[in-house]
């Protein structure tokens, strides 16, 4: 937890920096409230990860003038659950998500279209990842 002290000569006081508190908080009642298992598949590597399911609407210029709308299924995890050999790591393109519905197992691909990235933090703190998707079976 990082701790701010001002700048002032005169105020020894040590605040913490309650927006990223709040983001902690927020992220843990997502996971415990929200949250529903799923599987992250990176090549032959499955991990049982807790995600809370979004989405995100992308304008997309097609080249001709027209914007196309392309909305995304977004999952959100806890930053510091995506471990891969040891080491906390980030969505790549190509992973996947498994995810049940009922008798169903639907998978779905990391990617965002166009030139979007296919993931990103979901708050100034780098809690929480926001997985873009696109359902392939």
């Amino acid at each position: 937890m990082q701790r701010f002290v001002s700048v002032y000569p005169n105020d020894r006081i040590t605040m913490t920096n309650l927006l990223q508190e709040a983001a902690e908080w927020l992220g843990r009642q997502q996971q415990k409230h929200l949250a529903r298992l799923v599987q992250y598949r990176r090549g032959d590597t499955r991990l049982d990860l807790l995600a809370t399911v979004g989405r995100t609407v992308f304008e997309v210029d097609s080249g001709t003038g027209v914007l196309e709308r392309i909305e995304s299924r977004d999952y959100l995890i806890a930053a510091v659950d995506l471990v891969f050999g040891g080491q906390v790591s980030v969505p790549q393109p190509g992973d996947q998500i498994l995810e049940t519905s009922g008798p169903a197992t639907l998978v779905y691909e990391v990617m965002a279209p166009g030139r979007e990235p296919a993931w990103r933090y979901s708050e100034p703190y780098r809690v929480t990842l926001r997985v873009h998707t696109k359902q392939v079976s």
